[in-house]
């Protein structure tokens, strides 16, 4: 499990729809 980053540019919805998917491929 690697940790949700946030990037200044980014908004968290985005953050975390990278995670799901981040997550879903592993």
């Amino acid at each position: 499990m690697s940790k949700t980053v946030v990037r200044k540019n980014e908004s968290l919805d985005d953050a975390l729809r990278r995670f799901k998917r981040t997550v879903s491929k592993t």
